[in-house]
């Protein structure tokens, strides 16, 4: 059993000092960097200060001064961006180094791509099991308007036009203008990260235009989004990956949702020769926002094999698989096969606990990125909240594509999950549990439905209701043929 000692699990000293930092940068952000007030100077010179023992601090510094002064410009806002993510990079290594030391977990060490791997830049960062891409030259002359040179500029010149003008001065204009860059970026398979980030944020500035209306502001959610995606308009090291053979045995997945895009996000311990590994690995799809709940899984039958061992809690054998170094194995479902039956609670009893875990790439040191895989038993809950030990864990984040509920949490016994943290805490996602209901042994998993639902009662709910993958295919194909 891996016990979490959540005594051992608070919040490391200078955290508090560190995002009250990137609080300061953010409540300029919302006002508008081309307009600073006094005290959003202070805190753009706060924010740099906070790097000048790094290798930003030279650039950080001007960059505050520059636009205090008035004179903005896509390059400062860039630096200023990079030390944003850098003082949010420390905090995460922080909260990862305590929970490694709480859990006795091992991590392997971060690598930086070399020459001797062949990797080129990139326009997106590896962060998912998605291809890193190759270097921009091959996409064709850097004069094309659409080449990925200028696409990247576009998009960091309307990321720019974001922070001068501030969430609190956006409107239809100012996110409409962001939509040729969008769909060009999405046609480019390298920058596609970076064209997704970008959609999901301008989809939520469109829906909340006029801003300057809004009551309360989601400020640092915004403030992410922007400055990874200004970081992402660089291009960036890529580690090229290893091929890797050997047995996958999956704990749990994860799947995110948002109005125009889905991924679901497999953890797991993957066997090789001499070793055991944890790692995840990632699938995405476009969506319109009537296709939620179990109707997403649809979006991913291209992958039957990886499908199929979620619902029926197989193993599986792959071969030649692409890892890369952040513990993401690139899925291609002609490279598994579906193995013998694992149950992820056994799994994780004997081999969680010794599973080497991977580094983190640099641009995903983040503290909402943490997603620790844990197993926890020996608690109380009233579906809402975990007592372990005298402390307690809020729960969040149970997803309506799966048979987990809260009544499932509040009865059960033991719970694979993912520990996060946000908001100053340590949080439980409950991705499978061991409960007893009317007397009987209940398991249930988030990735239960992969294959369909599997409660006749609300299968027959569902297909009332219709299908919505295959209603939008059926209605996409008529207007094709006419």
């Amino acid at each position: 059993m891996l016990a979490v000692h959540l005594s051992a699990l608070g919040s490391p000293a200078g955290v508090d000092e560190a995002l009250a930092l990137v609080d300061g940068f953010d409540a300029a952000l919302e006002q508008g960097l081309g307009r600073l007030s006094p005290e959003h100077a202070a805190a753009l010179g706060a924010l740099a200060g906070a790097v000048a023992a790094t290798p930003l601090g030279a650039v950080a510094a001007e960059a505050a001064d520059k636009l205090a002064a008035g004179a903005a410009s896509d390059s400062r806002l860039l630096a200023l961006a990079g030390a944003r993510a850098a003082v949010l990079g420390a905090v995460h290594d922080a909260l990862l180094d305590g929970f490694d030391t709480a859990l006795g977990r091992t991590r392997a060490p971060w690598s930086p791509p070399g020459t001797a791997s062949g990797s080129a830049p990139s326009g997106s960062a590896p962060s998912g099991p998605e291809p890193s891409g190759s270097a921009l030259s091959p996409f064709g002359p850097s004069g094309s308007a659409s080449s990925p040179v200028n696409l990247l500029a576009g998009c960091r010149s309307w990321l720019g036009e974001l922070a001068i003008t501030g969430w609190r001065g956006v409107g239809h204009d100012l996110v409409a203008a962001a939509d040729p860059t969008i769909e060009a970026l999405l046609a480019v398979p390298s920058l596609r990260r970076l064209a997704v980030l970008v959609d999901g944020l301008a989809a939520e500035l469109r829906a909340s235009s006029p801003v300057a209306t809004m009551e309360h502001l989601p400020v640092r959610r915004w403030a992410d989004l922007w400055s990874r995606a200004m970081l992402l308009t660089e291009p960036q090291p890529a580690h090229a990956g290893e091929p890797v053979s050997g047995r996958l045995l999956l704990l749990g997945v994860d799947v995110h949702e948002h109005g125009t895009a889905v991924q679901i996000q497999a953890h797991g311990l993957l066997e090789t020769a001499g070793e055991t590994r944890l790692v995840r690995t990632s699938l995405a799809a476009a969506k319109v926002d009537t296709i939620v709940g179990a109707a997403v899984w649809r979006l991913f039958s291209a992958y039957p094999v990886l499908l199929s061992a979620l619902a029926k809690r197989l193993t599986l054998d792959i071969t030649g698989m692409t890892l890369l170094p952040s513990g993401d194995l690139l899925w291609n479902d002609d490279q598994a096969r579906g193995g013998e039956l694992a149950n992820p609670f056994t799994v994780a009893r004997v081999q969680l606990a010794t599973g080497l875990a991977p580094a983190v790439p640099p641009l995903e040191r983040h503290p909402v990125r943490l997603a620790e895989p844990v197993l926890i038993e020996g608690y109380s809950s009233d579906g809402a909240t975990v007592d372990l030990d005298g402390h307690t864990l809020t729960v969040e984040r149970l997803s309506g594509s799966g048979p987990l509920t809260a009544e499932l949490v509040a009865a059960s016994t033991a719970c694979l999950g993912l520990l996060r943290w946000d908001g100053g805490r340590w949080l439980l996602q409950p991705l499978a549990v061991q409960a007893t209901v009317k007397r009987k042994p209940v398991e249930a998993h988030s990735g239960d439905w992969a294959e369909g639902i599997t409660d006749p009662k609300l299968a027959k709910a569902e297909a009332k209701h219709g299908d919505a993958v295959a209603v939008l295919k059926e209605r996409a194909g008529r207007l094709l043929r006419k």
